[in-house]
């Protein structure tokens, strides 16, 4: 057997407008795939044929299918965290109380563009079950346990970074864990589901404020 040179699993995105809508179709193909057929399944081939191209014309952006699955799940988390972004400009100024008071819409939010993502389930499944990928769900939960940290220290006197950062980055975990059960859990209302982490979070940052507040917000 004769052994073929591929093309290296990670590439640069493309700059060019053209490219870059190419690169774009790959990855909503590849979702759409993914929830037809599930990680194991799909296949660079059988994403180049969904687009309507060769299979060498998509190894000009992926080198490999988990390739394609580490772009989709960078673009995914990416999104999530503009999500963030919005809602530390809207709340993070106000202080940790007014935080935890719209924790519940953070949540809401996340859960809004994670479901409007293509095959969102199996890539967050991916992400978990692959050890090619695990890094980008890592790296994507530390970032928005950075960005917390950063909010919440603004407002503390001599904050223990380590001990907050550690204290939200389970929180971080907790707000992600109960999204992603919601995609596989019947038995339960997904409102009721949010409320309920939202009042957990809530605490979380109230106490972090000292003296803490007597309530917080519903």
């Amino acid at each position: 057997m004769i052994a073929v040179d591929r093309p290296p699993a990670v590439k640069r995105p493309p700059q060019q407008d053209r490219a870059h809508l190419t690169r774009g179709r790959l990855l909503d193909v590849a979702g759409e795939l993914l929830a037809e057929v599930g990680i194991e399944r799909v296949s660079t081939n059988m994403i180049a044929a969904r687009a309507g191209l060769t299979p060498p014309a998509l190894y000009r952006y992926f080198g490999d299918k988990y390739a394609v699955l580490e772009a989709l799940g960078r673009r995914l988390m990416e999104r999530q965290n503009d999500v963030l972004e919005g809602w530390l400009a809207r709340h993070a100024p106000a202080g940790i109380a007014a935080m935890a008071g719209h924790i519940g819409d953070l949540l809401a939010e996340n859960a809004a563009v994670t479901r409007a993502e293509p095959g969102a389930v199996w890539i967050l499944r991916a992400l978990h079950a692959s050890p090619r990928l695990v890094h980008v769900r890592l790296e994507s939960h530390r970032h928005v346990t950075d960005r917390l940290t950063d909010a919440c220290a603004a407002h503390l006197v001599a904050p223990d970074r380590p001990a907050l950062w550690s204290r939200l980055r389970l929180a971080v975990e907790l707000g992600f864990a109960a999204d992603e059960m919601l995609y596989e859990e019947d038995r339960v209302s997904q409102a009721a589901v949010l409320a309920d982490v939202a009042a957990m979070l809530r605490f979380a940052l109230l106490d972090l404020i000292d003296p803490p507040p007597a309530c917080g917000r519903g």
